[in-house]
């Protein structure tokens, strides 16, 4: 707790610096209240004015005033959060083009700024610099990623320290990534509130949320946000409770390189490190269907449909056949039906009808 009241020290003095707090996430703890004084959420970096904030429900907040000095937030609700259609019809046209160009590739790179983020119940500290658990995390979303046949290119480069700059280091990383033609970026980091704000149960199973952190300074401002918003969307459909929320703030985050880029925090240091690797299966599933409109299974089931639709077509046809055929050449019904059988048999290779031979064989 010694070395946390330092920190939070530390990132108060920040403040002070012109331009340093924009992107100091880590260890002082902001908090957003509503105007009757009841709390909204916290975030563990610095709030500003105008920031924005979309909650479970949905709700859409925006930030009027900060006391820095109480690290607290007044945020006014404006309403039910609404998808930009045009921003989000962009993003997919974008996606579109980028995939007949790639002629079908399906590929998402990822990298993690922060790259000492741990889990304490697990990793012992919140803080490592040398095998972070934020790559623990970061692997096993690769892992479902890949398991849905999705390319994935996760770069586990450090960017220490954990610092204002780490952004401006990783900067490097992201455009070396996006060289490749991804259909999205994603910067893999985990949050440093109290871990019941992360807790939830999904299909039975007790996991950690996922935050979509969006920031506000960039001209992908708008994609970036449509993207977040539709991510929430499918999984509040198909997994509820496994996004947490969208925080909209002050900072671009390297996002202002791509549309399709997006800052994702899974847990919090307080929370165990399973919990938050049992999330990524989930948030795999709904980046696959998000990105590729239906899950890697479903399209494979959906290719073999057809296939076999085919066959019976095919299959049917031949029987038909077979039955003018033998009506044909033996005006008898059971001269028609040994030959129909026959002709079954070698048809599907034995596997229907009577095999040829049957008859030699008795």
């Amino acid at each position: 707790m010694k070395i946390r009241s330092l920190l939070a020290a530390l990132c108060a003095a920040l403040i002070l610096l012109p331009g340093a707090a924009a992107e100091t996430d880590g260890d002082c703890i902001y908090t957003m209240l509503d105007a009757d004084g009841n709390r909204i959420t916290m975030r563990a970096a610095q709030m500003f004015v105008g920031d924005e904030y979309i909650s479970g429900d949905n709700q859409l907040y925006r930030i009027v005033s900060v006391d820095d000095a109480a690290r607290t937030a007044t945020a006014e609700r404006v309403g039910q959060a609404q998808i930009d259609e045009q921003a989000l019809a962009a993003f997919y046209a974008l996606a579109d083009e980028q995939a007949a160009e790639d002629d079908g590739k399906r590929l998402v790179c990822m990298y993690s700024t922060h790259s000492d983020e741990s889990y304490t119940p697990d990793d012992g500290t919140y803080s490592l610099w040398e095998d972070a658990g934020i790559y623990d995390v970061g692997n096993a979303l690769k892992g479902e990623l890949e398991a849905r046949g999705i390319e994935v290119v996760y770069s586990e480069e450090s960017f220490l320290p954990h610092d204002a700059d780490a952004y401006n280091r990783s900067r490097a990383t992201a455009e070396e990534l996006l060289k490749q033609g991804p259909d999205a970026l994603l910067d893999i980091h985990r949050d440093a509130i109290p871990a019941e704000e992360y807790e939830t149960t999904v299909d039975g199973e007790e996991i950690s949320k996922v935050r979509l952190f969006v920031g506000r300074s960039n001209q992908n401002a708008d994609a970036n946000r449509a993207f977040a918003q539709e991510i929430k969307a499918v999984a509040d459909e198909e997994y509820p409770g496994l996004i947490k929320d969208i925080y909209i703030g002050k900072g671009n985050y390297n996002q202002e390189l791509y549309p399709q880029a997006l800052l994702l925090e899974f847990g919090t240091d307080e929370i165990e490190k399973d919990k938050a690797i049992g999330a990524t299966e989930y948030m795999a599933e709904v980046l696959d269907q998000v990105l590729y409109g239906e899950s890697a299974q479903a399209e494979t089931n959906a290719d073999a449909a057809p296939a076999a639709t085919g066959i019976f077509w095919v299959i049917g046809i031949a029987i038909v056949g077979a039955v003018i055929y033998g009506l044909a050449s033996t005006g008898k019904l059971s001269g028609m039906w040994n030959k129909l059988k026959r002709g079954l048999s070698e048809l599907t290779g034995g596997l229907a009808g009577k095999k040829p031979g049957d008859e030699e064989e008795k």
